[in-house]
């Protein structure tokens, strides 16, 4: 396929790799908040979870869906269609290996019968949703552009309502079409190579190149929603919460939109539906006598505590949002990590969003299956490697006490013409979508802005000087790191994080299968870092692959008994350096994943202590006792067996 010139109404872009930099001035400015939409007495929510007609462009240019304008009649009119789930990657559902590794725009398409009391009253507004989709989108409602939005892992929406009521009688036609190319100004960035010697390569022959080590699965991966909202409404929601002694404060700002003045009542329940507090301003603190602080699972006997915050909008038509909210601290001295002014040790995992056949599809079998292994492990904390995860699983967090490092899609920023002013601008924007989406989970008690970056290189001290200073005037609450692998005395970016969060592989990328060196090593890092940032360290990854059921004695490369090895002499160190500035640990993986095909990867991925299946190794019987061993260590946990047989 020959990289080409695609037009789309109103945007130009480089194979449907659209050029961001275009882009930025019809995405840039945040309008609104991003409340997670909820059923109440005044809103309603239609899930459009199922099969969608879908059709990739196959053509060699990618854009004959916008030169025919497949929107303006139904899908199946323009050309063959297939069924395609939603939520799901649309790489692993067929037996098309030219889909599993499409570049380009595929398109989607569903009807929808929409409720007549939506559209018979004016007041009524009608909101479509798209959790996430990977990674440029345009959408349309019966023929009509209402929206588009670059980033493959936030949500974005349209008010449609009007639309709609041009021709009520009619279905609502939804036509979504998604390109999952990256460029050099996207989030991860990547390059189109074209290959042109026709001796070798066949005709319009190109790859996606990109730096990052996980596969690039696209299509709608989250629910698309329709809600309701009266035409009067709650906006947008802020709970910045802290406590003194054995009472919380609650910090809470409404926005409205929809009418001139707004009355409200505002009102803070417990758990079994008590009002504890409650306000008629747009603004206040709301004090909590007695309160029940939100603790990580395993820092107390009562984790994840949450309040349910009700916004009440008395206008013609009421409208009423409930926010739960979880009240603690967070805070960073040069050796600790406070969580409600206690010292707060991670010892966790990190993720990715990936499963068989799914991809990063939104899949709650498999959340829910993640939960319960979390817990059993013993872990009380991951991060977002390397993007946010879905909404819903930031919810579970918050009701199950996880805690979380919410990080962007900054990884692979390894090209030094990633740091100028285009990325760096649309960089911005994503950060104040993921504050503006996450802000309220007391899950997420640390905003990470990038993985990986090639630090070292001059550009990048501008970048995340300017880049972090946003992200705190963001939110000022909440640390931010950045996750590097690079030389302690060269990075860019370190004298600007809160936390420093480490990756090493020792005796794997480099001096492989000599696991003597992991000591010597990891403890020059730390002394390394420590000495010259003064600031509190994360070893936020390290690991080693290996292969379920492949074993040696002694321990080589690619079995389980290495992978354990590697494990034992990290934690060591770990052991050593946490009574002074180590205040945490993430294994890389929590789970086999899915990688892009290369001669170091067989079919994926294998540093998960979890296969891909979620079936455990010894790593993860290893890492088990010594989770549940560090939590039987803090002394805030009741009386404990060595650790639970089942949760």
């Amino acid at each position: 396929m020959r990289v080409s010139m695609v037009s789309v109404p109103g945007r130009v872009g480089v194979l449907g790799a659209l050029c961001v930099s275009a882009m930025m001035s019809a995405v840039c400015a945040l309008s609104g908040g991003m409340l997670f939409p909820r059923e109440s007495p005044s809103r309603e929510v239609k899930e459009l979870s199922g099969l969608w007609g879908f059709r990739a462009d196959k053509s060699p240019s990618r854009n004959l869906g916008f030169e025919r304008a497949w929107y303006k009649r139904r899908l199946a009119e323009t050309g063959p269609v297939i069924d395609m789930p939603v939520p799901a990657s649309y790489n692993d559902i067929t037996q098309d290996h030219s889909l599993r590794d499409f570049i380009g725009w595929v398109w989607y398409e569903r009807e929808v019968v929409v409720p007549a009391r939506w559209l018979s009253d004016e007041g009524t507004r009608v909101v479509i949703r798209v959790g996430s989709a990977h990674y440029y989108s345009v959408v349309w409602v019966n023929g009509v552009k209402v929206t588009e939005h670059a980033g493959g892992h936030l949500p974005f929406e349209a008010e449609i309502g009007a639309l709609l009521r041009k021709d009520p009688t009619s279905p609502c036609r939804i036509t979504i079409a998604v390109n999952n190319t990256l460029t050099l100004e996207t989030l991860p960035p990547g390059t189109i190579q074209r290959f042109d010697d026709h001796t070798k390569y066949p005709d319009d022959f190109f790859v996606q190149n990109y730096s990052f080590d996980f596969f690039n699965y696209a299509g709608i991966h989250r629910p698309v929603l329709l809600y309701t909202t009266p035409k009067a409404y709650v906006d947008d929601i802020t709970a910045v919460t802290d406590f003194s002694d054995n009472t919380g404060f609650v910090d809470y700002k409404v926005s409205v939109q929809g009418a001139t003045t707004a009355t409200l009542k505002v009102t803070l329940q417990d758990r079994d539906g008590h009002c504890v507090a409650s306000s008629t301003e747009l603004s206040g603190v709301l004090k909590v006598v007695d309160v029940n602080l939100w603790w990580p699972y395993l820092m107390h006997e009562n984790p994840g505590y949450l309040y349910s915050l009700e916004v009440r909008l008395m206008a013609p038509n009421e409208d009423v949002y409930t926010l739960p909210v979880g009240i603690r601290s967070v805070k960073v001295t040069s050796t600790q990590f406070l969580i409600n002014n206690k010292p707060f040790y991670f010892h966790g995992v990190n993720k990715h969003e990936d499963a068989d056949i799914r991809g990063k599809g939104l899949d709650w079998p498999l959340i829910v299956k993640d939960f319960n292994l979390l817990k059993w492990l013993g872990a009380n904390s991951f991060r977002t490697s390397h993007y946010p995860y879905a909404e819903e699983i930031m919810q579970m967090c918050d009701r199950h006490g996880i805690v979380v490092i919410d990080e962007c899609p900054g990884v692979g920023i390894k090209d030094i013409r990633s740091f100028g002013n285009a990325s760096l601008t649309h960089h911005l924007v994503v950060m104040d979508e993921l504050v503006r989406r996450d802000k309220n989970h007391p899950s997420v008690v640390m905003w990470s802005v990038a993985n990986e970056p090639a630090a070292e290189m001059p550009p990048a001290d501008l970048y995340f000087k300017t880049l972090i200073k946003h992200t705190k005037a963001l939110d000022p609450t909440r640390p931010v790191t950045y996750i590097t692998d690079s030389n302690y005395a060269r990075d860019k970016g370190a004298p600007y994080v809160d936390v420093i969060c480490v990756n090493s592989y020792f005796s794997w990328y480099h001096d492989q299968g000599h696991l003597e060196v992991i000591p010597i090593q990891l403890n020059t890092q730390f002394e390394n870092w420590y000495g010259k940032y003064q600031k509190p360290i994360i070893q936020s990854e390290y690991g080693a692959d290996a292969v379920p059921g492949l074993h040696s004695d002694p321990p080589m490369m690619f079995t389980e008994e290495y992978q354990k090895a590697v494990l034992k002499n990290y934690h060591d160190v770990f052991d050593q350096k946490r009574k002074l500035y180590v205040v945490g640990e993430l294994i890389w993986n929590f789970a086999d994943f899915m990688t892009s095909q290369g001669i170091t990867r067989v079919v994926g991925n294998k540093k998960g202590i979890f296969t891909r299946q979620r079936q455990p190794k010894a790593a993860a019987l290893f890492l088990r006792e010594r989770y549940w061993s560090l939590a039987n260590q803090t002394g805030i946990l009741p009386t404990w067996t060595k650790y639970p047989c089942s949760l």
